[in-house]
């Protein structure tokens, strides 16, 4: 699902212009990314929690070469699951 399709998919459970629904989600993602460049998490009840996690600088290794690079330290996204969204999702598998 792509996020046109949820713009779409929005648009028709709602009953509100595609444009309107288009401006909605817009904003909640803007939202969501602000949110977490400030370093504050993000947290939807019944869905899961976003948060960011530092790490730090380190060294790796080239795959195809064996030879060291340093990775530079930086900002990651971390999802957590909520626990009735974990739910769901098992709720189809046997």
């Amino acid at each position: 699902m792509t996020k046109l399709d949820i713009i779409n998919e929005v648009s028709e459970r709602v009953g509100l212009p595609r444009n309107i629904s288009e401006k909605a989600i817009e904003s909640i993602i803007a939202l969501i990314k602000e949110t977490l460049a400030k370093g504050e998490p993000v947290i939807l009840r019944k869905f899961g929690s976003f948060h960011v996690k530092e790490k730090r600088e380190r060294v790796g290794r080239n795959p195809k070469t064996g030879e060291e690079a340093t990775i530079s330290a930086r900002r990651v996204v971390r999802f957590k699951s909520g626990k009735y969204f974990k739910q769901i999702v098992n709720s189809g598998v046997s």
